[in-house]
């Protein structure tokens, strides 16, 4: 099974679900660095899409300017944006595989797609 985790290595929800699958030898991984690497804005609207969530939900509101920027309470275009412009807005990890996508807060529900 191949799956793309979203990661950020400061993140320690992001380190342990890397972990996770890292330890598993079915899983065919690729790690994406988000933060030097940022998801277009059509790629980033995907997974929130796939992942049954509003760009809203994939918000990260602590330790970013999120609230200060009036972001929890923008439309998805708005917000989309802002996530684009500056990825440590989004929140993580994110992981895909062919069965889906999830925020993997807590680490554990990735096993939901595994």
């Amino acid at each position: 099974m191949k799956a793309t985790i979203w990661h950020n290595p400061k993140c320690g929800t992001s380190r342990k679900t890397l972990a996770i699958l890292e330890n598993l030898s079915k899983v065919e991984l690729t790690v994406v660095e988000y933060l030097k690497d940022p998801p277009s804005r059509e790629r980033l609207a995907q997974l929130c899409a796939d992942a049954g969530m509003t760009p809203s939900e994939a918000l990260r509101l602590r330790g970013t300017d999120a609230e200060e920027r009036g972001l929890p309470d923008a439309d998805a275009y708005t917000v989309l944006d802002a996530m684009v412009a500056d990825p440590i807005l989004i929140n993580r990890p994110l992981v895909e595989t062919e069965k889906g996508v999830r925020l993997c807060r807590p680490q554990d529900t990735v096993l939901e797609i595994l």
